[in-house]
């Protein structure tokens, strides 16, 4: 079973209750999980965060926790996040109401995990909402693995972050004073646009490390040109490979920011 190891309880915030899993000691990691929900891949990264000394801590926001993806899980998930009102899926310029339930997790979890703040992964899905938690200082080391929303079926919506403008500006203070944005994609993946990267350079500056993997024809490690999910179901982990030196950076930001004196 891929959450054996894990204990469970429930956070509540603003009268929303929800399940969390948690494994391992010490700061804690916001692993947030994509669509369909904690599947055993999401369960597998959680567990090398809990390795490196970390508390992986995940929230239950949809889906089926443990439950393999699969086709009809994915659509019907999906579906629901569509209608949903915590989701901000299509807006533009507009922060999803989840993050701020999201944000009351992470103090909850500086305060039972201690160290100078939280780590948070976002992927697809939720891959912004990272961005949107800088908002509290809580937040030190966030990652933003294929951000894909607003979900860009139209131009406009390419270059969106899925923040609001006044948490932009909030985000853009915290980066100004040192905290860095670590942020994965596949170079041919339609569901987090290139013009994403670019605007959150634009907006960040040096701040966002920006980590795009060759997908194009012909790449040097045969990738194809759907990948998707960078830390998940396309790890290849073999030493060299690009999706393992992905992870090994996102391991290395949380050692650095959360389990370094000083």
């Amino acid at each position: 079973m891929p959450l054996e190891d894990y204990s469970t309880d429930t956070f509540t915030h603003d009268g929303k209750e929800r399940r969390v899993y948690r494994r391992g000691q010490g700061p804690a990691v916001i692993v947030i999980a994509e669509i369909p929900g904690i599947t055993p891949d999401v369960v597998a990264f959680a567990d090398r965060v809990a390795a490196i000394g970390c508390t992986a801590v995940l929230p239950h926001l949809f889906g089926e926790p443990g439950q393999p993806e699969g086709v009809l899980n994915s659509v019907s998930t999906l579906t629901w996040a569509c209608i949903s009102r915590e989701f901000a899926t299509m807006a533009t310029g507009r922060t999803s109401p989840v993050t701020v339930w999201l944000r009351a997790l992470a103090r909850h979890e500086h305060e039972r995990g201690g160290g100078p703040g939280v780590g948070v992964v976002g992927m697809c899905l939720t891959g912004g909402f990272a961005l949107a938690m800088m908002v509290d200082d809580t937040v030190v080391a966030p990652v933003l693995s294929q951000p894909s929303l607003p979900f860009p079926i139209r131009k406009h919506r390419r270059c969106d972050l899925g923040i609001d403008a006044a948490d932009l500006a909030r985000v853009k203070e915290r980066t100004a004073a040192g905290v860095d944005v670590l942020g994965l994609r596949f170079t041919g993946d339609i569901a987090s646009p290139p013009e994403r990267f670019a605007r959150l350079r634009e907006e960040l500056g040096d701040a966002f490390v920006g980590v795009e993997i060759d997908s194009s024809k012909g790449n040097a490690h045969n990738i194809r040109k759907q990948a998707h999910s960078v830390l998940t179901r396309e790890l290849v982990d073999e030493p060299g490979h690009p999706t393992r030196d992905a992870l090994d950076q996102v391991l290395d930001l949380f050692r650095k920011r959360l389990l370094t004196e000083g």
